[in-house]
């Protein structure tokens, strides 16, 4: 099962507000949901548009939840020591697999 941390939206038309979740990626995007982390509001003041639980953040990508760009890109705002952890393993990761390609070669 493919687990991804996600944004689910919610509320009326012209009025949306968005959850952070973690939910399996074959799940659709308004569909079921396996823990609700936070909100994205993209109307709201500036101070009041991203709220985040960093520490649940953490738990679900060290359990290899997979995060979308847009949900990274919201990280950065509202749990900035979450986001740089993740962006030195991500950057970890990539270099691991391109020696692995240099060596193939």
């Amino acid at each position: 099962m493919a687990v991804k941390i996600r944004l689910r939206a919610q509320g009326c038309v012209n009025r949306k507000m968005y959850r952070v979740v973690v939910a399996d990626s074959r799940s659709p995007r308004d569909g079921k949901y396996i823990e609700a982390l936070g909100w994205y509001n993209p109307t709201g003041k500036e101070n009041m548009k991203v709220q985040m639980k960093p520490d649940r953040l953490q738990h679900w990508i060290a359990q290899g939840a997979q995060v979308t760009d847009r949900v990274e890109s919201l990280m950065k705002e509202a749990a900035p020591g979450v986001f740089m952890e993740h962006n030195t393993q991500e950057r970890a990761k990539r270099t691991k697999e391109a020696k692995k390609r240099r060596a193939k070669a």
